[in-house]
């Protein structure tokens, strides 16, 4: 599939709601989810299509008391947009194995922030949500991802298309929740429900980045 504009993705995510509200049907979607920053905006959206899932698995979060700490925030969020809205978003939570995800992660340990190493990562998570949705009969498979300005929006529906092929019982769903203000309104979501807002991606590596990014503005400020 050939990219044909900017908006590409975004239009295509708008082409395929207008067709599902036009067969009056409410297909069911699984979206993989890394955080409530990036989940808030498009929860409100999808939910009123979709009969929503969000699967949370991501091994690459560093330390297990974040993925916990950000699995729990998540969890408050959709309660709180349930008892609002009167939809029944659903939430899988996936064990954590942070160890096996170090192991795969180690011949890219030297790539930067945003490289191979990140585009790796995209895959194995979706490439774990798009199995779980075709293994239990999901229409719709994907990721909350293409929502944040640091990912590669590009990058994610392409891992989807590929994904897609291996998986032909489900069906991605191309999307770019960023457009049309969907980092505005995420933004005003956050905001109002004091959602925690992490400071670093979320493996050991963005992880020590931070904490190196801290130590220089702490330097500098004591100059």
């Amino acid at each position: 599939m050939k990219e044909q504009s900017k908006k590409y993705y975004y239009n295509l995510q708008l082409e395929e709601v207008e067709r599902i509200k036009a067969s009056g049907k409410r297909p069911a979607l699984l979206m993989h989810t890394c955080c409530a920053v990036c989940a808030c905006y498009p929860i409100g959206y999808l939910a009123e299509v979709f009969d929503l899932t969000l699967f949370y698995y991501n091994d690459n979060i560093y330390p297990e008391s974040e993925y916990e700490k950000r699995y729990q925030e998540l969890r408050r969020y959709v309660d709180i947009y349930n008892n609002n809205s009167g939809n029944d978003v659903k939430l899988i939570k996936c064990p954590y194995n942070g160890k096996e995800y170090m192991q795969k992660m180690l011949p890219y340990k030297d790539s930067p922030e945003g490289g191979e190493r990140c585009t790796v990562c995209f895959d194995l998570r979706m490439d774990k949500g798009m199995q779980y949705a075709e293994e239990n009969h999901y229409d719709y498979f994907t990721t909350v991802m293409t929502v944040s300005r640091q990912k590669d929006s590009k990058k994610l529906n392409q891992i989807g298309e590929q994904l897609q092929k291996k998986y032909p019982g489900v069906k991605y769903f191309y999307s770019d929740f960023k457009k049309n203000g969907g980092l505005e309104k995420g933004a005003e979501l956050v905001k109002q429900y004091d959602i925690y807002r992490q400071n670093y991606c979320g493996c050991v590596y963005s992880y020590n980045e931070m904490l190196q990014r801290a130590k220089a503005d702490y330097k500098q400020a004591s100059e």
